[in-house]
């Protein structure tokens, strides 16, 4: 299926993906109310440069655009832009999260060859471009927002980048394919109600002798602690379990991997995450204790993120 965002010039769809794309429904992710008001944003886009395109930490395409005012009105009219940054010919996104810090403590403990990457709930695609700048042969994401989606097609617009692809659904609609030589998993874990189900989805995915990057929300804690907020974590609704490194180490282990290592525990702070005048509201401030910031203001342990490495 040709996805309604991809222009006359874009590249073919990634072939190695076809039989993994024949068994995927699309339908229900394409009938979104404001598609077709992004989908003319899209069409609105001017021309550009397109000879250089930065896959560092500002992502995006270099050089000159015929109408910088038309293209910033585009770009402001996709908000909120949650992952980033980008800058596209000139024009920052500065983006509530500042994926570039995560990506700075992922990116030492990937693998010396990527091959083809998966990355799940990728939103608009930062990760998957530093893949790229990685080495990686090629990149799939897959994220159910279509607005993420969108936003992803306004770089690949200027990028038409024959290597990489995004298919607005979730993990949970691809069937078993253990084809991919690396997957991420990347702020999703516990946004699942069955953390167990997702990270054995995950699994299915990877091709044998293949790397899982998991990234989640953790608490301190022993192989026994898991918090399962009564309501919202850090105004979170769809929060559903945060265990502790050793809880989640434990998880991976009893689900088959043979090599399970955290490498990374970082508190998040307002560096990382807060509001910009791309996304509006009050982020990552207006979630914590304001009399206490190592609580959330449901009370709750502040936001802390581990990462582990599994084969």
């Amino acid at each position: 299926m040709t996805l309604p965002w991809h222009g006359e010039h874009w590249p073919a769809p990634l072939a190695h993906l076809q039989p993994l794309r024949d068994a995927v429904d699309f339908e229900p992710w394409l009938k979104h109310g404001n598609l077709p008001k992004w989908l003319a944003v899209l069409n609105a886009l001017p021309a550009g440069d397109t000879a250089a395109m930065s896959l560092a930490k500002w992502v995006g395409p270099q050089g000159e655009c015929s109408n910088p005012d038309a293209l910033n009105d585009a770009l402001r009219a996709l908000t909120p832009w949650r992952k980033g940054p980008y800058q596209v010919f000139g024009t920052a996104i500065d983006t509530e999260w500042r994926s570039d810090l995560k990506w700075d403590r992922i990116q030492p403990h990937l693998p010396a060859h990527i091959g083809h990457a998966l990355d799940v709930g990728c939103g608009s695609g930062y990760h998957m471009w530093r893949l790229l700048e990685q080495g990686a042969d090629s990149v799939l994401g897959v994220d159910p927002s279509v607005l993420f989606a969108i936003q992803f097609a306004a770089i690949q617009h200027y990028a038409c980048d024959p290597r990489i692809e995004f298919w607005p659904v979730p993990l949970e609609s691809l069937p078993p394919s253990q084809h991919f030589d690396l997957v991420m998993s990347m702020g999703v874990l516990y946004h699942r109600r069955s953390p167990i189900d997702h990270i054995t989805q995950l699994r299915q995915q990877l091709a044998p002798g293949g790397t899982l990057v998991l990234e989640t929300l953790v608490i301190e804690g022993d192989e026994s602690s898991v918090l399962v907020p009564p309501d919202r974590y850090a105004r979170m609704k769809n929060c559903w379990f945060i265990p502790s490194v050793s809880a989640l180490v434990s998880w991976c282990r009893k689900l088959g991997f043979a090599f399970v290592d955290c490498v990374d525990v970082t508190k998040t702070t307002s560096e990382e995450q807060r509001a910009t005048n791309w996304v509006g509201g009050d982020s990552l401030a207006g979630a914590l204790d304001p009399e206490n910031p190592n609580l959330t203001i449901e009370g709750h342990p502040a936001p802390l993120r581990a990462t582990l490495i599994c084969r």
